[in-house]
């Protein structure tokens, strides 16, 4: 009857581990996460995908990020993705084209936080990715863009990239000709800028 019953527990064990489905990371970003200008094999959420399977990590990996997206467009659609993919895990790398605009900085706060506070809520875990400007923005507003990130970061307990574009964004050989995207050169870095505040956050 003893043995009955530990296969009948290991069964349920199986079936119940069959079941369940793999934990999923979403990416929430713009362009430099939709692998713009390069063939999306290349670019760093596919890396991160190939790095996850080969290192024996279950969780599966769905890009939500669209070419040219500012925060409120994003806002706008985060809900219905959050509602399709459930994911255990967000990145969120949005921002730029904020502030290429030049967008108010407490807008872009009030966007990234809503964003930020829609995830928490799902139960969902945060990397958030910092974005920096060009400096010919004036050190007003590009210290006041960079701070957003550490700010909100530690507001909403986030694990922090902090800066998304570190070794990228000045090296013109990484560079598209448009001196805004990264190309396929560059793509490695970009994962390598996010996989060590990734990574503590998964179990395999």
């Amino acid at each position: 009857m003893f043995i009955l019953r530990w296969l009948c527990l290991l069964l349920w064990v199986s079936a119940a581990s069959a079941a369940a489905p793999a934990p999923t990371i979403m990416v929430l970003g713009d362009s430099l996460s939709s692998a713009h200008g390069i063939d999306e094999r290349q670019g760093w959420v596919n890396l991160l995908r190939q790095k996850l399977e080969e290192n024996g990590y279950p969780q599966s990996v769905v890009n939500a990020s669209i070419s040219g997206d500012t925060t409120q467009d994003a806002l706008s659609r985060l809900d219905d993705a959050i509602e399709r993919h459930r994911p255990d895990f967000v990145i969120v790398e949005l921002g730029g084209n904020d502030g290429l605009r030049a967008f108010p900085i407490d807008a872009i706060r009030h966007n990234l936080s809503r964003i930020m506070e829609t995830i928490r809520e799902s139960g969902a875990k945060i990397v958030l990715a910092g974005m920096r400007m060009p400096p010919n923005y004036g050190p007003a507003y590009t210290d006041a863009f960079a701070q957003l990130y550490p700010d909100l970061a530690a507001t909403f307990h986030a694990a922090l990239v902090p800066f998304f574009m570190e070794g990228v964004a000045t090296n013109p050989e990484l560079m598209q000709s448009d001196g805004i995207h990264p190309n396929a050169r560059g793509q490695p870095l970009l994962l390598g800028n996010v996989w060590p505040v990734l990574q503590p956050l998964l179990s395999k």
